[in-house]
């Protein structure tokens, strides 16, 4: 009896450690801390909820569970590179990203090692899969993915739609359009993008107008704002930052049309902000936003239920945009695994592409569908604006109270589909 125990004990002793390399490591890089944490928050939150929901609910990747391994960086990009290579060693096979800094810097370490990294920079630079636009300073990004659409087309389809409100509204002359944001790689990876097009389109494009990524007075750039007489202003930072800008210029009296990029606008902003932040379109990833019916707004709510219980917790925009992306890596990891496959990187890679018009399934009316190619990492070209309203007092209650009252709303404005031009490509 006691040499079967004995027995017994060290055969359990020995599937411990088999079983534990059994999960699969992935890596989770967030900005809880830094200068987008306003945004890195509830986009992490969602990566990181889902993930834990796909071990619990799904059983992982077909019985393998995940081992994620999260590390907040702070927005600091020596630091995400230092983070990369700890988890080499730990033999990450796909890694969720985030900025932009920190992603462009890495490109050449996931090429050379093959893991995908699905980032929240949504920069064009990162769309060039194969290297063939012929860019310069853009490389082949084969293991660079992102849910949505890039900065670069976002703005497109944003500047589309402010010519054709320029028209609607009765409009005489030439709009004036002008960039404002940091000087770093993320407000400005679709500057050019944009200027282009707004030329283009028949702008007087202005002279960009910097401020910096964290909150701030900044009166000086909304009085230099009205004084270049803007009709259209792109506020390339994230919400954190863009709240002081509308709140200055809402006192300077500044009358200008707002256009957020992705992270330059959300729920949490409207409530911080009031009633300077009424009016401002930006493009939503999602298919619709929290609390609204779809199919696949029931699997969101189990999901959310992972870090909140209750239930009864307001997701914003970032939050489902989050979810999205980590169901894009675990269905092609899915795919990497099926008929007893390998989970390697350049298999989870190949199952970025092995769907069209891709939607998670579970998913339905949630996630936009998206579409990936060997050679063009643009997921989707359309481009969904929404207006946020804010009509009362936003400093009591919850953002859920706010929403279900109509004290804040986000108000569909149009659909752009951009036409999916080559010679656009990586830009």
């Amino acid at each position: 009896m006691r040499r079967t125990i004995l027995g017994l004990a060290a055969a359990l002793a020995l599937a411990l450690p088999a079983a534990a390399q059994q999960r699969i490591p992935v890596g989770h890089l967030m900005d809880n801390s830094g200068a987008t944490s306003d945004v890195g928050l509830p986009y992490g939150q969602g990566v990181a909820d889902t993930l834990a929901w796909v071990n619990s609910a799904r059983n992982g990747i077909n019985g393998r569970l995940l081992n994620v391994l999260g590390f907040d960086y702070g927005y600091q990009a020596p630091r995400a590179v230092s983070q990369y290579q700890a988890w080499s060693r730990d033999r990450v096979v796909a890694i969720q990203g985030w900025g932009t800094a920190d992603t462009e810097a890495l490109v050449r370490f996931v090429t050379r090692d093959r893991i995908p990294y699905i980032s929240g920079s949504y920069s064009a630079a990162l769309t060039d899969a194969a290297g063939r636009s012929g860019r310069q300073g853009v490389e082949a990004t084969p293991f660079n993915f992102f849910y949505g659409p890039s900065y670069s087309d976002a703005l497109r389809g944003m500047l589309r739609w402010a010519a054709d409100d320029w028209k609607a509204r009765g409009q005489q002359g030439r709009p004036k359009y002008v960039h404002m944001g940091a000087n770093h790689p993320y407000p400005n990876s679709p500057k050019e993008a944009g200027e282009t097009l707004a030329r283009e389109l028949g702008f007087e494009v202005l002279p960009a107008i910097v401020f910096a990524l964290t909150p701030g007075d900044y009166t000086a750039q909304c009085l230099t704002l009205r004084n270049q007489g803007a009709n259209y202003a792109y506020l390339g930072n994230t919400a954190g930052s863009n709240i002081s800008v509308l709140r200055a210029c809402q006192t300077a009296g500044v009358n200008v049309q707002f256009l957020g990029n992705v992270w330059g606008m959300d729920e949490n902003a409207m409530k911080a902000a009031g009633a300077a932040a009424n009016g401002v379109v930006f493009p939503v990833r999602t298919s619709t936003v929290w609390g609204q019916q779809a199919p696949g707004m029931e699997t969101m709510q189990q999901i959310s239920r992972v870090s909140d219980q209750s239930g009864t917790t307001y997701r914003p925009v970032h939050y489902l945009a989050g979810a999205c992306a980590a169901m894009l890596m675990v269905e092609a990891m899915e795919t990497a695994a099926a008929n007893g496959g390998e989970v390697t990187g350049v298999r989870i890679r190949d199952g970025f592409y092995a769907r069209k018009d891709w939607v998670p399934r579970g998913f339905d009316g949630v996630c936009a569908p998206s579409t990936f190619t060997a050679e063009d990492h643009r997921g989707t070209m359309r481009i969904m604006l929404y207006r946020a309203r804010v009509n009362g007092d936003t400093s009591q209650g919850s953002i859920g109270e706010l929403m279900q009252a109509g004290t804040m709303r986000l108000e569909p404005v149009t659909t752009i589909e951009l036409e999916r031009k080559r010679e656009l490509l990586g830009w």
